[in-house]
């Protein structure tokens, strides 16, 4: 330990999986603690698919948060592609967060997710999220029945929408994590490329602003990045795919309307990210039930 520097001898970090039902809030509380916006969200479960990558620096402490789609009892090849995503996160990590809508309990979903626990040896922390949403003396009856359920290392109420305790769930958390130097730079908060990340916030949009059969229908391809004028101007290119010509029809919508949408309120995300302009050009494509077909899920990245 010599040539360790002093601030770095005692230096905690390592992985965090952050598993629940869908629609629990758990990309936003990811962006929350990151303090930037890497896994979208809307107000439709299921929006996250992939596991996301995403890293809170503190002094002493890096917490690697890995953010997995719902845990939900499925029957598709793609929700059940979703699950087994989510669960495979459970391997290999220093922390298992588990999450809870406290407002709208998923029975089904969280009773899955305890009898995998019983499974694993990390330390497990329960977030009761959307505190603001009930009253204190719905809160403690909660509390005291997860308690009994499962033997949790601590067991935190928060509100991930407003920040919330957020600093103390990260307290929390930060002394379970194994000694050793970080595996990130000061100024990284995702491994994950800004081309995934631009399509997974088209894809927010998508969720967000058709109707409730459309977003589990759709997929998101970026076919090109490319920088221009130093860095200044981004071209992106990306399609839109769907399974049926009607939901082509109504990504589209009267006139271009719903696309022009789309592609307006991503682009402006977009900017946010990469902090320069952003050409957008937006397509749409049929790929009909690329949802229950193992080579479209592969290439879509399931």
């Amino acid at each position: 330990m010599a040539n360790v520097p002093d601030k770095l001898k005692n230096f905690r970090s390592g992985f965090v999986a952050i598993v629940g039902a869908p629609n629990v809030g758990k990309s936003t509380l990811l962006n929350q603690m990151i303090g930037e916006k890497i896994s979208i969200t809307s107000k439709k479960p299921q929006t996250t698919r992939n596991r996301i990558l995403g890293v809170v620096h503190r002094p002493g402490s890096q917490l690697i948060f890995i953010d997995t789609p719902g845990i939900h009892r499925a029957n598709r090849p793609l929700n059940i592609r979703i699950v087994d995503i989510a669960f495979s996160a459970l391997q290999n990590v220093d922390i298992i967060l588990i999450m809870v809508d406290v407002a709208k309990p998923d029975l089904e979903s969280e009773s899955l997710i305890v009898k995998r626990l019983n499974k694993t040896k990390q330390p497990v922390i329960l977030v009761l999220n959307k505190i603001d949403l009930v009253k204190k003396s719905e809160l403690l009856p909660l509390i005291d029945s997860w308690s009994k359920a499962y033997p949790f290392n601590a067991i935190i109420p928060v509100s991930a929408i407003l920040g919330d305790r957020i600093d103390e769930l990260v307290s929390v958390m930060a002394p379970l994590l194994p000694k050793g130097p970080p595996y990130y730079p000061e100024d990284t908060f995702t491994d994950m490329p800004e081309r995934f990340i631009a399509a997974e916030m088209i894809r927010e949009k998508v969720f967000r602003l058709t109707g409730q059969e459309i977003p589990y229908s759709t997929a998101v391809t970026i076919t090109s990045f490319s920088e221009q004028k130093n860095g200044a101007l981004i071209n992106i290119n990306a399609t839109i795919h769907v399974e049926r010509v009607s939901q082509k029809g109504m990504i589209i919508g009267k006139n271009g309307k719903m696309l022009k949408l789309i592609g307006m309120e991503s682009r402006k995300e977009i900017e946010r990210m990469v902090g320069a302009k952003v050409y957008l050009k937006l397509f749409v494509r049929v790929q009909k039930n690329w949802s229950k077909d193992t080579k479209a899920l592969r290439k879509f990245g399931y």
